[in-house]
């Protein structure tokens, strides 16, 4: 039988300031994405979806019925001054709202896909600590967005510069005016959505929102 010394805990851990955050996050109250109201602040965001797209079935699932347990987004926004090094005390602005109406314009955008359906919570944060929250709530919920299918988050490039190829996420939801303009891509909506089905069936989507994986 071998012994060893527990490591103490400490409160002050990464792990626990990060964990302790995106707790805070998850007990936000969950509102229609397409309906939000204007608010100040930089902080930490989940997008959940409840709709009938097919292969998302069982993340619509863990949503339904005000359950919202399976992120399919999760992001973050920053003050300018804090991604510059400026000085801690310059008001955000509306950086995090903000991002969020980007994200429903995208969303609106989008031919198969229905703004009702989409819900997100949000947590403004300290800028010190919302890199950490939102590190440690993608571990945990691993949500396709941010993890199997790329681009949901991308802004337009700008003009002369599409030459890369098509987001995954334009090729499953088409619509967005800019990506249309980029490099045609290699896979399909059907290769998009087989590997959307395959990826859901070896890591199925939470039943609850705890922090802990046990």
């Amino acid at each position: 039988m071998t012994t060893g010394k527990r490591p103490a805990f400490n409160p002050l851990d990464k792990q626990h300031l990060g964990a302790s955050v995106g707790q805070a996050m998850l007990r936000q109250p969950v509102v229609p994405l397409g309906e939000l109201k204007s608010f100040d602040g930089a902080g930490i965001y989940a997008i959940y979806y409840t709709g009938g797209f097919p292969c998302y079935a069982p993340i619509a699932e863990r949503n339904r019925n005000g359950l919202f347990n399976a992120p399919l987004y999760i992001g973050k926004a920053i003050s300018r001054g804090a991604r510059k090094g400026g000085y801690l005390e310059t008001s955000p602005g509306k950086v995090l709202h903000n991002r969020l109406k980007q994200h429903a314009r995208s969303l609106e955008e989008a031919s198969n896909i229905d703004i009702t359906d989409f819900y997100c919570r949000y947590l403004i944060v300290d800028d010190i600590w919302i890199c950490l929250g939102e590190s440690l709530l993608i571990a945990r919920f691993d949500p396709l967005w941010n993890t199997l299918i790329d681009g949901f988050g991308n802004h337009d490039p700008g003009k002369g510069r599409h030459a890369g190829p098509r987001p995954g996420w334009d090729m499953l939801h088409p619509g967005r005016a800019w990506a249309q303009n980029c490099a045609p891509r290699n896979e399909t909506d059907e290769t998009i959505s087989r590997d959307v089905r395959d990826y859901l069936r070896q890591n199925p989507p939470p039943h609850d929102t705890s922090m802990t994986t046990a």
